[in-house]
């Protein structure tokens, strides 16, 4: 699709709207918006708009609808999967003035916010009232909440009280046309017509512009047990996984690390953890709730499964401090790996139980076509982080090999009954890989949708779809 280019009459026309100081162009200024945290990709935008108002949203949709101007939104830039890179160029609209919690109605355990707010500011700021805003993905210090819907984000604590999906009640959205509308309503259920805030969470800024959310909040669990669970390979860890809820218990968060990853949480943050030589994976498992008993009831059902599957050791953290130097290594994880080599990170999910053959299949991967990986994710919902690494690769088989060892990963990921993306998104690095799992009538019904909701496709052009 061709667009324009942005003349300076209707630059001026952006500056009166939003004015001056909210509008960047200068290179040095353009730089920090042209990349995510997707590889090393770099698009620049020709102008960066910083909106405060609905209203300003939809008199910049109008007039980039009237010249045919591409518009990328943008929240904090930590995604992973390209979704807000500027690739057609043309205007991007970065989200963050939109950063204030409007309202917390405690008596219906709601809040409404502002996409720019930063989900773990969010969070803090309900658990002070004793609720709990549970969507807590690893950038959670730095994304936003706008980026989080957007993407449909996840984190650890899904796996016990659900995705984004089932916290966001109702979304205000600027469409392509200016028009502002609210998605649905503050109601716990829904069942009034096309459900349009489930259409939008997960949209990438496809279908419009998110200005203000209504979240669900529910109350905050008062006690919880963190223990460290090691194994003496991958498979056996994961084949544990699926056992823990079949013995009837629910953890608040059950993770997956491979020990490369600690080795290297160890090296870059100076993180004091003993590695024992037999342990090659771990299970990271929170149990939380109100009741004491009942949690300690539950850890030992817990720890007799972890011993059916050959667990060679369990620490339990006990205390604060050690409960938060536990969560660090696990959430600083991918910047570690990251440090150590050029790498891709890769996002599939599948049935919990699959776990154990896809893992294989990952390294088996790796074996045939030269890449190392470490895997780490949220293994309770079945959500695993591929962290590829170049390693001794040469440049040449990274840039030509690569892609065939991806694309057996996700047939695999298909074939077990999981997708492409379990938190990422699709973006513009993921978008080649959905023939994989989706038929050209999915293709066809989603270009019908954004067709309706975006006629002349300028919203975020060239995600997820082509």
């Amino acid at each position: 699709m061709a667009f324009n280019k942005i003349t300076d009459e209707v630059l001026a026309e952006i500056i009166a709207i939003a004015g001056a100081d909210n509008v960047l162009t200068g290179a040095v200024e353009l730089e920090k918006y042209s990349h995510d945290e997707t590889e090393d990709l770099q698009y620049y935008p020709e102008v960066v708009v910083k909106p405060a108002t609905p209203q300003e949203v939809a008199a910049l949709l109008v007039l980039c609808g009237k010249h045919n101007i591409p518009v990328t939104p943008r929240g904090a830039g930590t995604g992973l999967a390209g979704g807000a890179l500027a690739i057609m160029g043309g205007l991007m609209l970065a989200m963050e003035r939109f950063n204030k919690v409007l309202d917390i109605d405690e008596r219906n355990l709601q809040a409404t916010v502002e996409p720019g707010v930063i989900t773990e500011v969010f969070m803090n700021k309900v658990a002070e009232l004793g609720l709990l805003y549970p969507i807590d993905p690893s950038s959670k210090g730095s994304c936003f909440l706008g980026g989080n819907v957007a993407h449909g984000s996840g984190g650890p604590r899904v796996v016990k009280y659900g995705t984004i999906r089932e916290y966001i009640l109702n979304l205000e959205v600027v469409l392509a046309s200016g028009d502002i509308i609210w998605t649905g309503a503050n109601t716990l259920k829904y069942a009034s017509g096309y459900n349009l805030t489930q259409l939008f969470i997960g949209s990438e800024g496809t279908l419009g512009i998110v200005t203000k959310i209504v979240v669900k909040l529910i109350p905050a669990p008062t006690r919880d047990v963190l223990m460290l669970a090691a194994f003496p390979d991958n498979e056996t860890a994961a084949s544990a996984v699926s056992a823990i809820f079949r013995a009837g218990v629910i953890p608040s968060a059950l993770e997956f690390m491979e020990r490369r990853g600690i080795e290297w949480v160890k090296e870059k943050e100076g993180v004091y953890f003993d590695l024992k030589d037999n342990a090659a994976a771990f299970l990271m498992i929170e149990i939380d709730g109100t009741d004491t008993d009942v949690i300690f009831g539950e850890a030992e059902k817990v720890n007799t499964v972890l011993e059916q599957f050959g667990c060679t050791d369990v620490l339990f953290a006990e205390t604060a401090a050690q409960k938060e130097e536990m969560w660090h290594m696990r959430r600083i994880m991918a910047v570690s790996v990251k440090a150590n080599s050029i790498y891709k990170e890769e996002d599939c999910v599948v049935p919990r139980a699959s776990l154990p053959v896809l893992i294989k299949g990952i390294k088996d991967a790796g074996t045939k076509y030269g890449f190392e990986s470490v895997c780490y994710g949220h293994a309770g919902d079945g959500n695993v982080h591929i962290n590829i690494l170049k390693g001794n690769m040469s440049d040449e088989d990274w840039n030509t090999k690569l892609k065939d060892g991806i694309r057996e990963i996700f047939e695999l990921t298909a074939f077990l009954g999981g997708t492409i993306s379990g938190e990422h998104g699709i973006g513009l690095v993921q978008r080649e890989f959905m023939p994989i799992k989706y038929s050209p009538i999915h293709f066809q019904l989603w270009r019908g949708i954004k067709n309706v909701f975006d006629p002349a496709g300028i919203l975020n052009p060239g995600k997820i779809f082509n």
